[in-house]
């Protein structure tokens, strides 16, 4: 069982930036100095009523105060990208982290994002997958050739290799059914997003399984699942500490549309007490136990990545989280304890 510390970095408008990063290292040298296996962040542009630093410079950062932690992205909007810039710049990043990079992709769920790149959505799974194909050559050492309306390549080839080969761990995010699929084809896991409830992730696993199996894909790299999670004292502590932040976090995910991609008839804008259920775990050590097991011992999880951390909250309440989460939850999931 690894486990990941996601960092969402996402701050209100107005916050002091270096002093937002500065806290975001330190939460990052709390996890790795109780051994946690890896750091994780995200994308997105024009990110209303919130700051967010791209994942580049971020994550290059982070990766000099993770020790031996990986470097992951959760995720890489590849559709709103030039396939050749991702081959170049995620070769680098996989260098300078000294091949601990783990590339997510996703195609993404706001408007806002593709219209300020003129993309319409028409096309934009096929323009993904030929963006994907295209980084994955490269990142292979061949000749490539492409004609596409935004990327024209002949017989290009990479001169900086990533240092992990074949090539970094390809990690996919999927809400819908069809993106599912689409993780179970073309990626070597299924990033499980931490929006979803537990009866459907419990049937999308079914779903991408019987997709890999079919596609002849086989068992991939695993099943790396995200979750929000939140540890103190005791319940009522942890969700004193922890709602008002979740909330605001899930409503912003309305505004955005995030719920409107979601498989059935899902909606985040309802009260914290019904969207909690089945989706965040957020408790005493026990409860953040009772809630993980499940994940490691039926639905065959081996890597949990942990946001708990959200826009606005204090320092010193993450990092107390991750503290208590590091003493008394990981080394059970891990089997050192319990």
């Amino acid at each position: 069982m690894q486990i990941g510390l996601f960092l969402t970095n996402q701050q209100p408008l107005g916050t002091d930036q270096v002093r937002a990063l500065d806290e975001q290292l330190e939460l990052v040298r709390t996890a790795r100095d109780a051994g946690w296996d890896a750091v994780f962040a995200g994308q997105h542009y024009l990110s209303e009523s919130l700051t967010h630093i791209q994942p580049l410079p971020y994550l290059a950062r982070l990766s000099s105060e993770a020790g031996d932690m990986r470097i992951g992205l959760g995720i890489l909007l590849l559709a709103l990208q030039n396939p050749l810039d991702v081959a170049e710049n995620f070769a680098s990043l996989d260098v300078v982290t000294g091949g601990r990079l783990t590339l997510g992709v996703g195609l993404g769920y706001r408007d806002v994002e593709y219209d300020a790149f003129a993309i319409g959505r028409t096309g934009r799974v096929a323009r993904f997958e030929a963006n994907l194909d295209i980084v994955l050559r490269l990142w292979a050492g061949e000749e490539v050739d492409a004609d596409l309306p935004w990327c024209r390549l002949s017989s290009a080839r990479l001169n900086l290799l990533p240092v992990q080969q074949p090539r970094p761990p390809l990690w996919m995010a999927a809400n819908s059914d069809g993106a599912v699929r689409r993780a179970a084809r073309l990626a070597d896991a299924w990033m499980v997003n931490p929006h979803a409830t537990v009866s459907t992730i419990r049937r999308q696993v079914d779903l991408y399984r019987e997709t890999r199996s079919e596609a002849g894909t086989g068992a991939g790299a695993g099943l790396p699942v995200m979750r929000e999670i939140f540890c103190g004292k005791d319940r009522a502590t942890a969700v004193e500490r922890a709602a008002p932040y979740l909330a605001e976090k899930y409503r912003t995910y309305a505004r955005w549309g995030q719920d409107k991609v979601m498989p059935g008839d899902e909606s985040f804008d309802i009260a914290y007490e019904e969207l909690a259920q089945q989706r965040f775990i957020v408790g005493s050590p026990e409860d953040c136990l009772e809630a993980l097991l499940p994940w490691r011992d039926e639905v065959g999880a081996d890597a949990l990545i942990f946001r708990t951390h959200w826009a606005g909250m204090p320092l010193d309440s993450a990092r107390d989280s991750v503290n208590l989460l590091a003493q008394e939850v990981v080394p059970v999931l891990k089997g050192h304890a319990g």
